[in-house]
């Protein structure tokens, strides 16, 4: 990783920690990081990972910051917009992983020929196994878009759109997604308890099967419906199993049902 380009991180919650962390384990050094959260324990974090740390952007180290990262919640996206314009030069570029805000809101606080990126990481990144979604405007320059990559790619994959209408469904798959993944965890463990296992093992094999089955299909490489054919014997236990998930109207439809509504929700979130 990069070393030289100076960091401007606003908002310093779970995904700037993970990014943070994530960054210091590529090599980039810490006194190239400046991060703003007014929250006392943020920055004592900060502080643990020599990190400088301010308030609030104004009281922020003077840095002439390549790349401000915008981590704040989405309802403080707006106020943070103007102190971030002032920090930035003509080569700066703002990457924002502010959940529904386009890059039309952002621009209209940072000013419209500003360069920017709309990112949507999930939670996965906390253990750098997250994957981020990104999308620029035509202000963004290659060597800007090669940075961006960098930085989020320390905490997981990373994927471009080439249109920004594709980001609600981007984040009702892959930024809702974990969300759906836990479900399934708990339904397994109840499950498991229905049919009379002991709640600890119940728990326990939910967790390491769905861990497991996650992990095998990244090794196997090959399609979900091709590994769970593989785990189907014509008239076993799974294939009874599957005879009740697949049946009509069954769990693809109930997923499709559920991506749909996250996607449309996240449009309403964006024009609100």
């Amino acid at each position: 990783m990069s070393t030289n380009a100076e960091i401007l991180l606003v908002g310093f919650g779970n995904m700037g920690q993970a990014l943070v962390r994530g960054w210091l384990a590529r090599g980039r050094a810490a006194d190239s990081i400046v991060v703003v959260d007014p929250v006392p324990a943020a920055r004592a974090v900060a502080a643990e990972l020599r990190v400088a740390a301010a308030p609030d952007i104004d009281a922020a180290p003077r840095t002439h910051a390549a790349v401000v990262v915008l981590a704040v919640k989405p309802k403080d996206v707006a106020a943070a917009l103007p102190a971030c314009a002032r920090r930035a030069t003509a080569q700066t570029v703002f990457l924002s992983i502010a959940a529904g805000k386009t890059i039309a809101q952002l621009t209209k606080g940072l000013g419209r020929d500003a360069a920017v990126v709309r990112a949507m990481p999930n939670t996965p990144a906390a253990i750098g196994q997250g994957i981020s979604a990104l999308v620029a405007n035509r202000a963004v320059t290659v060597a800007q878009r090669a940075l961006c990559t960098e930085l989020l790619a320390a905490v997981g994959t990373v994927a471009w759109l080439d249109d920004e209408r594709h980001m609600d469904a981007v984040t009702a798959v892959s930024g809702s997604g974990p969300a759906y993944v836990f479900l399934l965890i708990e339904c397994l463990e109840q499950a498991g308890r229905e049919v009379g296992l002991d709640a600890a093992l119940a728990a326990q094999l939910a967790l390491a099967t769905v861990a497991g089955a996650g992990a095998y299909a990244v090794a196997a490489g090959a399609p979900p419906a091709e590994l769970r054919r593989r785990v189907t014997s014509p008239n076993g236990t799974t294939q009874a199993a599957l005879d009740v998930l697949l049946a009509e109207p069954g769990v693809r439809e109930l997923f499709v049902r559920a991506v749909r509504a996250a996607a449309e929700r996240g449009r309403e979130l964006s024009q609100a």
